[in-house]
């Protein structure tokens, strides 16, 4: 039998029996939601997880489908994890807003001016061109994968390896990337180079600041560098992909509306914004290698954790 920590949640709790063993979850209403504050709760965890996990290179999505699997929720599902990374989204705006002012301006010139060299313009335009690629595999998804909420890419088998395998390719950069490029130095080519390794997070548990981070130390870049320009190269992707799930977060009525979903938001913000800020004075002094730790520990956790639900 397997513990759930679903039993140190405080709210109203029944017992489901699996083959596996057994999970407490909250009791549901007659059309398979649950009430406000249960709502309001669950959204609430979904939303600092979210925030701690979006900006680390430890992939927000396979938290956000391995924490509530562990408390007896199920899988939230890509349309909530999708809204909730909106108020990681405000926390990259409000914490980056003279970045983007800048970039903004260094645009409007290079467009006036034909300025293009501006370090401002270019980095403007490497995150246009790094936002297309997982755009496209995003609409592709969308089209021709229409049940990705169940495919087999989001069990918890396939995000355990997927962690291992990103946290080898982080370790490996960490390694041989000469860490002598600045921000300032970026060119329209490395928004491509990054914006590709930004796709590949579509398969939870690869991490999008993760394999930003990744591509862009092989690349040769510093490290808060690097993570600087990953926060500002998700900015159109998130927001995207929130945007477009919003309608279905909404109707489903599970989630509970529009107020559970407003307390994730305001949660990931919140909790987004300090693990910016933390993470940027993390990198100035210390490499990445506590992550590589961790994410090897959260592969190979999660892998003896179906093991042993297989064996009881």
């Amino acid at each position: 039998m397997v513990l759930s920590l679903a039993a140190v949640v405080p709210s109203p709790l029944v017992v489901i029996s699996y083959p596996f063993g057994t999970v407490m979850a909250a009791p549901t209403t007659a059309d398979g939601g649950f009430g406000l504050l249960e709502a309001c709760w669950r959204a609430l965890v979904l939303g600092v997880v979210q925030g701690l996990t979006e900006f680390l290179p430890i992939s927000s999505t396979a938290h956000l489908k391995v924490v509530p699997v562990l408390l007896g929720w199920g899988d939230p599902g890509v349309s909530v994890t999708a809204v909730i990374q909106l108020g990681s989204i405000a926390a990259v705006l409000a914490f980056f807003r003279h970045d983007l002012m800048e970039v903004g301006h260094g645009i409007a010139r290079a467009f006036r001016y034909g300025q293009w060299g501006d370090p401002s313009a270019r980095l403007g335009l490497a995150m246009a061109l790094g936002t297309v690629p997982i755009v496209l595999a995003g609409l592709a998804l969308k089209l021709w994968v229409p049940d990705y909420d169940n495919a087999p890419v989001r069990s918890l088998g396939s995000i355990a390896i997927v962690s291992i395998v990103m946290a080898l390719l982080l370790g490996l950069a960490e390694l041989v990337g000469r860490r002598q490029r600045s921000l300032e130095a970026v060119r329209p080519i490395d928004g491509v180079v990054v914006g590709f390794a930004q796709a590949l997070a579509l398969v939870p548990g690869v991490s999008r600041s993760g394999s930003t981070l990744t591509a862009s130390l092989f690349d040769g870049w510093e490290r808060a560098a690097a993570a600087r320009f990953s926060f500002l190269l998700g900015l159109p992707a998130i927001s995207l992909a929130g945007l477009v799930e919003l309608k279905g977060a909404l109707e489903a009525p599970a989630n509970g509306g529009l107020i559970p979903l407003l307390v994730g938001i305001v949660s990931a913000a919140v909790v987004s914004w300090l693990a910016i800020a933390w993470l940027l004075r993390f990198l100035q002094r210390h490499s990445t290698w506590i992550f590589v730790a961790y994410r090897l520990a959260f592969g190979v956790a999660i892998l003896l954790w179906l093991r042993a639900t297989v064996e009881g």
